[in-house]
């Protein structure tokens, strides 16, 4: 593995997806997210399909993307129903969608299942021209499913693979970020998130291949400070 690159606090919020995806966020929480994604430079706002409207409104003209989730947190929704979730999202302004995979289909080993999930949303959603990021929840699977998924993924057409979601217990390793990253190749995406709270947190993701770190912990990052354990 390479040395953690010397990156800035302004290097690393290009980075960050700044992320909000507690359910008891109200629109005054979701309006100061995106003053805080405006102020530090963060790459997105990351929030539920509720709020996609709010968050696009607030950033207009600021160069901050919107961020939308589709099959979240758990992933056990039909695909059609993930399909007409991130559409519904780009239609209201989202730029990017992270989808959570059919995790049982990957504990399965079921590849076929996988990658008709993630097209069928892959195709929803680049036909509004956004991006598709799949979280593959890399806390229940094994290292074998984990490249399991991310093969799948590519096949499927996605942008990125994503670690987690921060609400099913564990979170990014460095170690799972390196796995993903040899197993997509240099050209996909990489987006770690979930457990990662500092600055070094961040540098150590990127060092090991991330090119996208998903944070509630943004400012603090950026800041140098610190942030307590949680979920996003």
């Amino acid at each position: 593995m390479s040395s953690e690159p010397a990156l800035t606090p302004a290097d690393l919020a290009g980075y960050i997806d700044h992320t909000l995806l507690k359910p008891e966020a109200s629109e005054a929480d979701i309006l100061t997210l995106c003053s805080e994604a405006v102020k530090y430079g963060f790459k997105s706002v990351c929030v539920n399909p509720l709020w996609v409207k709010t968050a696009t409104r607030a950033l207009r003209g600021s160069g901050v993307l919107t961020c939308a989730v589709a099959g979240f947190p758990l992933g056990a929704t039909p695909t059609d129903v993930k399909v007409f979730e991130a559409r519904g999202a780009t239609l209201d302004g989202a730029d990017e969608v992270d989808m959570v995979i059919n995790i049982a289909a990957a504990r399965a080993n079921d590849r076929g299942t996988l990658v008709d999930d993630i097209q069928a949303v892959a195709e929803a959603v680049h036909g509004s021209s956004s991006i598709l990021k799949v979280i593959i929840e890399t806390s229940l699977l094994t290292d074998a499913q984990k490249v399991l998924a991310c093969e799948a993924a590519v096949e499927a057409g996605a942008d990125f693979v994503k670690t987690s979601t921060g609400f099913n217990g564990g979170g990014a390793t460095v170690e799972d970020i390196a796995l993903m990253r040899a197993t997509v190749g240099p050209d996909l995406g990489v987006k770690a998130s979930g457990g990662v709270r500092t600055a070094d947190d961040a540098r150590a993701m990127i060092a090991a291949g991330a090119t996208r770190i998903g944070a509630s912990s943004g400012v603090a990052i950026v800041t140098g400070g610190t942030s307590g354990a949680g979920g996003y």
